[in-house]
């Protein structure tokens, strides 16, 4: 059975990193998030979840985002924006 939860992830680490990293940077604290959370290393991002990350550009990813994360059997967690 598949466990579903829905986390606000803050992003406002990236404030620390340097522009023209941002939004490269805040996927990887999204996949380190859900690894802690989910307790699996296999994370699968959406292109969508993507997508959030980079609308408004590489410099000014959001401070925070709702991601619905979805753990198979396997460990396989796959994450998708929230809605």
């Amino acid at each position: 059975m598949p466990e579903e939860k829905i986390f606000v992830i803050p992003l406002r680490d990236l404030k620390r990193v340097p522009r023209y990293r941002r939004a490269r940077r805040g996927a990887k604290l999204v996949r380190e998030y859900l690894a802690r959370h989910m307790k699996s290393d296999r994370i699968k991002l959406d292109p969508k979840l993507n997508e959030k990350l980079w609308e408004k550009g590489q410099e000014k990813p959001p401070t925070k985002i709702r991601v619905k994360a979805v753990k198979d059997d396997d460990g396989l967690v796959h994450a998708s924006p929230a809605e």
